[in-house]
This record gives C-alpha cells, structure tokens and sequence, in this order.
C-alpha cells in the first residue's frame, strides 16, 4: 500500500499534536457553549469520535514509518507510545479508570516527538539499509 503523503513521520506528527489540540480545547468549547445557551453540555457525535480517526491515522502513519527507518529502535518506541495512546483514549471513553487527561496530552505529544526524531534522524536513504530489508 503507498501512502499518499511521502513523509509518513510528518503525517504523524501532524495528526498526534491535533489529537493533543483537540483534547485540550474539547473542554473549553463545550464549556462556554453550555454557559453561552445556559444548558447541560452536549459533544456533538462527530466530535467526540475525532479521536478514533486521529488513532487510526496513527497507525498508518506508524506503520509506514517503521518500514523506513533505519533504527531498530524507532520501532518499538513508535508502536509502544501507540498503543498507550490507544488504551488511554478507549479507557476515556468507557472509563473503566479514572486517569488524568494530562498522561493522554503527554503521550500524543511523546508520539510526534518521536515522528519527528525518525523523520530526522532515522530514515533510509536506499532501500538497502531499511528494517524491511534486514
């Protein structure tokens, strides 16, 4: 599968600070709606399953990216902060427990860090020296 976007790493960076921007401003917005219009909150359904698309954007992006980095590393590093993120957004919706919203802003931004570093530091020139490729 070829991803569109040449630079899956700037994809993901791009993809977990809106997830980071976007949990931080959910709280705000719905706020000052509800005491603009003097009624209980309400998240609009599209809203609130942003974060299902900014994890599966992720993914693709972390997929991609593992296959063109040239650090044994990075991939770990990439799928572990992943996956954390995955749990952390599901226990926010089904709040099994009760985790400060801080650890999820912490984890997304560890996220595009480390896009950020493999875009830099991490990638193939030649298909030669690529993970895939032994």
């Amino acid at each position: 599968m070829i991803l569109l976007v040449p630079k899956p790493g700037i994809v993901g960076a791009a993809v977990s600070m809106l997830c980071v921007i976007h949990c931080a401003i959910t709280p705000l917005l719905f706020l000052s709606h509800a005491a603009a219009m003097n009624q209980e909150i309400t998240k609009p359904i599209w809203w609130t399953n942003l974060d299902y698309l900014f994890i599966i954007i992720s993914f693709f992006s972390i997929y991609h990216a593992t296959q063109n980095t040239n650090r044994k590393i990075m991939k770990p590093h990439l799928w572990v902060s992943w996956s954390i993120l995955l749990l952390l957004i599901v226990n926010e919706k089904i709040e099994v427990f009760s985790i400060p919203e801080f650890i999820t802003y912490i984890t997304a931004t560890l996220l595009a860090v480390l896009h950020l570093y493999n875009l830099k530091y991490c990638q193939c020139r030649d298909n030669k020296c690529c993970i895939k490729n032994g």
